[in-house]
């Protein structure tokens, strides 16, 4: 198989291990930290604690759109990782991205990046009504998300296990994961308050965060919590109707 690969210049020294690992990776012995439809394990190089992404092999029709129209998931994740750390947006510092070619088309694919130590996602957050200082978490991270709308951020998987928060003392900061579904764009208002979709249709949290949001961006509190709560329930709708498709058409 052909090999493309494209390094973090600061990283450049750990190539030839990290090659190693990502060419062994099934049969490696790192500590897995997901295994689903990508797996993700966690290795330790020396004085560095790294992740390597693998990407499930694609369909066909996928494999050729990556091969000659799209940039792969690995190499998106990767030079999205890089955008938003010059914006000022925390994420795991990208090392590099690895593909390979079979026959001219995308077989398999790696993102590595640093490991981040982390205290809990959002998700925690926002699932647990008990959580510590929990409307003052939600309010700093409804001010990280309109951070990433200003800067015209518009990140399609803002759902809530993909911002991890770190607290240092009493200071929370917000880091992305999971980057290869992002769009650099101006973002109206219609497409700020839709980015919050995928977050909860939880009332009790919408109505913190609409009005956080709200105050944030000059806007009516009612306005943003009915839109928050109308887009959130019309994500939840079409997901559901997704998932009884796909079983109707396995069957």
């Amino acid at each position: 198989m052909n090999r493309s690969i494209e390094f973090n210049s600061e990283y450049i020294d750990y190539k030839d291990d990290i090659l190693s690992l990502i060419e062994n990776f099934s049969a490696s012995n790192g500590q897995t930290i997901k295994d689903h439809r990508n797996i993700i394990k966690r290795f330790r190089l020396e004085n560095l604690d790294v992740n390597i992404k693998s990407f499930a092999i694609p369909p066909m029709l996928n494999a050729f759109i990556y091969s000659f129209f799209r940039l792969t998931k690995a190499h998106r994740s990767f030079d999205y990782g890089k955008r938003l750390l010059k914006i000022g947006i925390n994420t795991p510092t990208p090392i590099c991205y690895c593909e390979y070619k079979s026959k001219g088309l995308l077989n398999k694919s790696f993102y590595i990046s640093m490991q981040l130590e982390y205290d809990f996602p959002i998700s925690e957050v926002i699932n647990n009504k008990n959580f510590p200082n929990r409307v003052k978490i939600l309010n700093d991270f409804v001010l990280f998300t309109f951070k990433l709308h200003e800067n015209g951020i518009n990140f399609l998987d803002h759902s809530p296990g993909n911002t991890l928060v770190k607290m240092n003392n009493s200071r929370l900061i917000f880091y992305l994961i999971d980057l290869n579904r992002m769009k650099f764009e101006k973002m109206n208002f219609t497409k700020r308050i839709m980015n919050f979709r995928r977050l909860t249709n939880d009332k009790e949290v919408l109505k913190i965060i609409s009005r956080e949001y709200a105050k944030l961006s000059n806007r009516d509190d009612d306005e943003v919590f009915s839109l928050m709560v109308k887009y959130s329930n019309q994500f939840l709708r079409r997901r559901f109707f997704r998932k009884k498709l796909k079983k109707i058409l396995v069957k």
